[in-house]
């Protein structure tokens, strides 16, 4: 990681975009609000897409839609520089609880950076690209646009994230955990359950057996490791043995051998309910696997650099306690920065019906705008870096080089 030192015209360049930011404020203020005020689940956000893309559009992006053939999945490019620099988009909300995660404050920060970054983008000789990335919370859309090609050629992605007040804005050491969702179907044989209890096999009481395994399963794992579950079905009346019974569940940890090893002995909770109950067991993934997040050294000391500007708390940090992300995917290949952005204020935990009210409030709109400067302000000083902008060239060159020759 490099020491940040001022460039020529860096200053110059850095109020130009800071202006920038501000110039497009109103704009982007209206539709992070837009999107708070109309919460759409993943891979059902239509209009979020659609407003996102018309923003760019009207800018001056070239804009793309259905990338990777996802429905609500967009790429605005600008620029034909050899440097290549993605800003991701998220913009799904949770169900029931609304923009309780923050998303679209996370779609304003990136849109916001990515239209001040706009007329620049010659100047910087980069390739900007605006990702709109759907259902982080649930789905992995970060992982499917990989798979499918959306960030072949990137040399650097970013974004940033909300959280409660209190987070230091410094990202380096940070990360966030593995996680892998799972559905657990116990199949039985349903039976009258006054005439003939005996002749059924009781998939309900499999799924209770397999929920007190996995509870007193928790006190022998690593306290940082994760387990959570419930029962989407397991009968319907009380007349009639169940003869199915559905567990969702999904395991966290923050390096996927520990991840590995927490899922096996998962798994053998819910083997063991279905052998003491003669039912018989199905397990698949519900979901793409979310790899641990990577933050890089340099994109944390330029971020860091630009928060210090805002005067924000950029003590060294002891690091997240939980939380997973599809963009540790992004980062396990791609050079990636993913900064926490503290809401001031917001002193209640995020997924939650305060948090999501705490994501529309003047305070939380400040920040966000804030994060936008920083972020184009990393991704300038990350352009005009030389030995780092051609690390970052060299290791999109590489991985492209390695993704033919896998084809191949």
């Amino acid at each position: 990681m490099e020491t940040i030192d001022s460039a020529p015209g860096e200053e110059e360049l850095r109020t130009a975009l800071k202006s920038g930011v501000e110039s497009w404020k109103p704009r982007v203020q209206a539709l992070s609000e837009d999107l708070h005020a109309n919460p759409e689940i993943s891979f059902r956000e239509f209009r979020a897409a659609e407003a996102i893309t018309a923003l760019l559009a009207g800018a001056g992006f070239d804009v793309t839609k259905g990338t990777g053939n996802l429905p609500t999945a967009f790429t605005a490019s600008a620029g034909s520089g050899e440097l290549t620099v993605a800003l991701c988009v998220e913009y799904d909300a949770l169900p029931s609880v609304g923009h309780a995660c923050g998303h679209n404050l996370i779609a304003g920060a990136s849109v916001a950076a990515a239209l001040a970054l706009l007329p620049h983008v010659d100047e910087l000789g980069i390739t900007l690209k605006a990702i709109g990335t759907p259902a982080e919370e649930h789905g992995g859309g970060k992982v499917l646009l990989l798979e499918r090609g959306a960030f072949d050629g990137v040399g650097l992605a970013l974004m940033v994230h909300p959280v409660q007040d209190g987070v230091t804005y410094n990202p380096a050491g940070t990360t966030a955990q593995a996680v892998g969702r799972y559905e657990a179907v116990f199949t039985g044989k349903a039976a009258h359950a006054a005439a003939a209890p005996h002749l059924g096999v009781n998939a309900g009481d499999a799924a209770v057996l397999s929920q007190v395994a996995v509870g007193l399963l928790r006190q022998q794992i690593p306290g940082d490791h994760r387990i959570a579950c419930y029962v989407a079905e397991a009968g319907h009346v009380t007349n009639i043995i169940p003869d199915r019974a559905v567990v969702p569940f999904e395991c966290r940890a923050f390096t996927l051998p520990e991840y590995q090893a927490l899922l096996e002995r998962v798994k053998r909770c819910f083997e063991g309910a279905a052998v003491a109950t003669g039912t018989t067991l199905e397990i698949t993934a519900a979901e793409p696997l979310y790899e641990p997040l990577l933050q890089d050294g340099d994109l944390a000391a330029h971020w860091t650099h630009a928060m210090d500007a805002f005067g924000k708390d950029t003590s060294p940090a002891a690091g997240m306690g939980g939380g997973s992300t599809d963009m540790g995917n992004i980062s396990q290949v791609i050079p990636s920065l993913h900064p926490w952005l503290s809401i001031p204020g917001a002193n209640v935990p995020i997924h939650s019906h305060d948090f999501a009210a705490l994501a529309n409030t003047p305070e939380a709109y400040g920040v966000m705008f804030e994060a936008a400067t920083a972020l184009a302000w990393t991704i300038a000083g990350a352009a005009t870096n030389p030995h780092q902008r051609e690390r970052f060239v060299t290791a999109a060159y590489r991985r492209e080089a390695t993704t033919q020759e896998a084809a191949s």
